[in-house]
């Protein structure tokens, strides 16, 4: 079996990994995560996993993050279904400060984005009963949550759909201010 494709993303940190798949008559089989192959990127440990089921087409979650000291390393790939992944740079003093980068996550592409420290993150279902695996490199934390608005005017993400449903919590998220310097990881 081959090697995890890497690619880095315009914004510094971010990756989109591929897995380099064998197929035969009885479907295929792909390495999803490897410490060694990922060693120049990824050097902490997974300390969750989740997993999570939406079932309306068009859905949003997110953008959420961590706030150090528990600012977190996502791998997230979808296993069912299609997702538009979004992840924006937060991190404090960044070329890309704010600047966000969308790709599709598919149980077909088989994709997994790697979000490092000081991105939030969201996604838009693109198919009914869409299922994402996260991998995280710290434990969720409530009291160190943080989140950005979807609907943002100053992110502007264009999500592919027309908005479907969002969480109450999600609704209520602030806007970015003037006084929102970012985090610092």
């Amino acid at each position: 079996m081959g090697k995890l494709r890497l690619t880095e993303l315009p914004l510094q940190g971010a990756y989109l990994i591929e897995p380099n798949t064998s197929e035969d008559h009885r479907g295929s089989f792909s390495r999803v995560f490897c410490k060694e192959e990922l060693s120049d990127i990824f050097d902490g440990n997974i300390a969750q996993i989740n997993h999570s089921i939406t079932h309306q087409k068009g859905s949003i979650r997110g953008l959420h993050f961590q706030y150090p000291p528990n600012a977190e390393i996502k791998m997230v790939k979808c296993i069912q279904g299609s997702a538009f992944d979004v992840i924006v740079d937060i991190r404090e003093g960044s070329p890309t400060f704010l600047h966000s980068y969308s790709v599709v996550l598919s149980s077909a592409n088989m994709r997994t984005i790697y979000i490092p420290k000081g991105f939030a993150h969201g996604f838009q279902t693109l198919e009914e009963d869409t299922q994402l695996l996260y991998m995280h490199s710290e434990v969720y934390t409530p009291d160190n949550e943080g989140a950005l608005n979807v609907l943002d005017p100053l992110l502007a993400i264009k999500w592919p759909l027309p908005l479907g449903d969002l969480s109450q919590r999600d609704t209520h998220h602030p806007m970015i201010n003037k006084d929102f310097q970012g985090v610092r990881v």
